[in-house]
C-alpha cells in the first residue's frame, strides 16, 4: 500500500469522498454537503492510495484556543492498516498549539481516540436535531 497525504482540496473527486462515507454505512452525505463541510473546514487531510481516495479527516479551528476533529472516515476495505492513526497525527498535527482539541468519537471508537491520546469530558454538551442522535449520544 503507497499512501498519500493531501492536505488541501485540489483535485478532489466528490464521487469518491462520497463512497467513503457510504462504505462506513454513512449514507446520508451528498457530494454536495460534502464538499461543502470540507470547504468550510480549516484543516482537512485525505488519504490516497495510489489515486484512490481511501480516507480523511477535518477540523474547525479558531487557531489559537479551541478546535474541533471531524469525519475521521476510512473505507471500511483500508481499515486496520493505521490510516486513521495517521489521520489523527496530521490533524493534529496541524492543530498544535491550539489549547483544546474537541472530538465526538462514534460509538465504539472511543478507545481508538483514547489511545490517540484523547480524554472524556466532564462538562461536554451538545445539542442534536436528529433525534437518533441524540438517543445514541446524549445521556
Amino acid at each position: 500500500m503507497n499512501v498519500i497525504f493531501q492536505e488541501d482540496l485540489s483535485n478532489v473527486n466528490w464521487t469518491e469522498m462520497k463512497q467513503v462515507y457510504q462504505s462506513v454505512g454513512w449514507n446520508k452525505h451528498t457530494e454536495e454537503i460534502i464538499q461543502s463541510v470540507f470547504q468550510a473546514s480549516n484543516v482537512i487531510v485525505i488519504v490516497r492510495d495510489e489515486m484512490r481516495i481511501v480516507g480523511f479527516g477535518r477540523a474547525l479551528t479558531d487557531g489559537v484556543f479551541n478546535a474541533a476533529i471531524y469525519d475521521v472516515v476510512v473505507h471500511k476495505h483500508f481499515q486496520g492498516k493505521g490510516i486513521a492513526k495517521q489521520i489523527i497525527m496530521h490533524l493534529t498535527r496541524r492543530l498544535e498549539g491550539v489549547s483544546c482539541i474537541h472530538l465526538i468519537s462514534t460509538t465504539g471508537n472511543e478507545a481508538f481516540y483514547e489511545k490517540m491520546g484523547f480524554q472524556k469530558l466532564k462538562t461536554g454538551m451538545a445539542r442534536y436535531l436528529n433525534s437518533s442522535l441524540a438517543e445514541e449520544y446524549l445521556e
